[in-house]
């Protein structure tokens, strides 16, 4: 079987943890490396946290590097209210055994993209998009090397889940989110408008607790703790799980819809900072940038997740 390689840019995060789990039990995928970034929380947790599931998964082969600790030009926004101080609240956690990887993320992504064959290689950015618009400015010969970029962010339906306009992982570095949406580089975007499609059920977060030993319980622990903060603010009947929408849509897009767009992201108002301005109807007359994400087979996605898990357990 023939793999594709992926590098998974992170702040753990539950969800986060769902996504890099279900990529480390999906035998297409080849993970080059976690590189980390601050976001849900700060870095010295995101970096703990990326090497607890890690070792969760039994795959502490897999490199974990810390990259920015904040973003490229606001201060730090974190979310700490959804996932708890560590980002991974629920579990009983005990500290990693494993080490990160020395270096520097945005170093490390430099140097693996630049020994990369042209298109060789998958990004797959699950928060604050500031590592990867780090090493775009840093580097611009990477961009021929990236294959696409699958990311989880922004929202047009629904509008935002900070502020009323804006996604999380945009909001909290919009200037690395704009350094990303024109850099020209083949882009999916996985917003809000589709993961509020595919929402948690009680017994299906069961059913994972029912795969056993460490795995099943302490990813349905994580799972319950994240769910009620949507649950509380939301009133609907589970919670929406966004950032393993990103491995899905690699393992299978046959669960995907959506359409090629032109985005913008605001970076100037106050009011609307982070907004991903989606121009659906074509009314600016710019090529595509993206395609943008809205609708889901949710069953099949939660059919995939219980698969994967299993793999793993």
């Amino acid at each position: 079987m023939s793999t594709r390689k992926i590098i998974i840019d992170t702040d753990p995060g539950q969800d986060d943890a769902l996504a890099i789990l279900l990529a480390l039990g999906s035998p297409e995928l080849e993970v080059l490396g976690i590189s980390c970034v601050a976001g849900n929380v700060p870095l010295h947790y995101t970096t703990r946290n990326a090497l607890l599931v890690a070792e969760l998964a039994r795959r502490s082969d897999v490199p974990v590097f810390a990259g920015c600790d904040r973003p490229m030009v606001r201060d730090l926004v974190t979310a700490e209210e959804v996932h708890g101080k560590t980002g991974l609240d629920g579990p009983d956690w005990d500290e990693p055994t494993s080490s990160l990887a020395p270096g520097h993320a945005v170093d490390w992504l430099i140097e693996t993209l630049m020994a990369a064959d042209d298109g060789e290689i998958t990004l797959c950015p699950i928060g604050p998009l500031t590592n990867i618009g780090m090493a775009l400015v840093r580097e611009p010969r990477i961009k021929p090397k990236i294959a696409e970029i699958v990311s989880m962010g922004g929202g047009y339906f629904v509008g935002g889940n900070i502020t009323p306009a804006a996604e999380f992982n945009i909001y909290v570095d919009p200037h690395a989110a704009h350094t990303v949406y024109s850099s020209g580089i083949p882009l999916v975007a996985m917003p809000l408008d589709v993961t509020h499609k595919a929402l948690m059920r009680d017994e299906w977060i069961q059913s994972v607790r029912d795969l056993g030993g460490d795995l099943g319980n302490k990813t349905a622990d994580m799972l319950s703790f994240y769910e009620r903060y949507d649950l509380e603010r939301y009133g609907d009947f589970g919670g929406p799980l966004h950032d393993p929408a990103t491995i899905a849509w690699l393992l299978k897009p046959e669960l995907y819809g959506g359409k090629d767009v032109y985005v913008q992201i605001e970076t100037h108002s106050e009011v609307t900072m982070g907004m991903t301005v989606v121009d659906y109807w074509h009314k600016l007359g710019q090529a595509p940038n993206c395609r943008w994400i809205h609708e889901v087979d949710a069953d099949g996605f939660f059919a995939l997740l219980s698969e994967r898990l299993a793999n793993l357990a």
